[in-house]
């Protein structure tokens, strides 16, 4: 019972630190380009403090312990994202997007340019932005990559779906290709299911129409 006590009163303090943190004036709207690292460093102290208190038979020590390690890994993850989010930014075309969620970078081609209508031959343009990405991939091996497939709904949902794998796999094709351990890629066909715009509009399914390389740290 008193371990139990002890856990969440450190619960409840590593909750008003990560919340603070997350209120700062940097977090509601600055341009800190560490920012993800320091999310990823409270989180991580958070979780690990957490871990700590629960199994160690000092809960005192088993807390700061526990925070020490989590802080440490989570910053090391976050550190790592906001580097390659800042090198994807600076070498890859204007057309590309890229968003860093914190615990992962999604990396989105629009398919409107990646591939002629109907066809799963990337053009040869978008190669050098693949393979662009593919040297970031080798430069933080520690990653996992998923590459996903999206369609609008024009057409049946069999269809598209085909279609969006058959597309996410030529991408993963180039990344290996490119040198990218197999065993790190995996490739996903989502078809119509993920819209981000809507269908109604020739401009929502435009967006809809993409391919995803979704980084993420082992």
């Amino acid at each position: 019972m008193i371990r139990a006590s002890k856990a969440i009163a450190v619960l409840s303090g590593s909750a008003l630190l990560l919340t603070t943190a997350c209120t700062s004036p940097e977090h509601l709207g600055g341009t800190d380009p560490n920012r993800k690292a320091k999310e990823g460093a409270l989180l991580g102290g958070f979780l690990g403090a957490i871990s700590g208190a629960m199994v160690s038979k000092d809960e005192k020590k088993g807390a700061i312990v526990g925070a020490a390690i989590g802080a440490g890994v989570g910053a090391a993850i976050g550190n790592n994202l906001d580097k390659q989010e800042a090198e994807l930014r600076q070498d890859l075309d204007g057309n590309v997007g890229i968003q860093n969620t914190g615990d992962r970078l999604i990396v989105t081609m629009p398919q409107d340019i990646l591939f002629a209508t109907d066809s799963t031959y990337v053009q040869s343009g978008l190669r050098d932005d693949i393979q662009t990405v593919a040297l970031s991939l080798n430069r933080y091996p520690d990653t996992t990559v998923q590459v996903v497939g999206h369609t609008d709904n024009t057409g049946s949902a069999a269809y598209n779906q085909d279609l969006s794998q058959r597309r996410a796999g030529a991408v993963a094709d180039i990344l290996i290709s490119a040198g990218v351990r197999a065993g790190r890629v995996q490739t996903i066909g989502r078809g119509e299911d993920a819209p981000i715009a809507s269908n109604l509009e020739a401009s929502g399914r435009a967006q809809n129409r993409r391919v995803e390389i979704v980084i993420l740290p082992n």
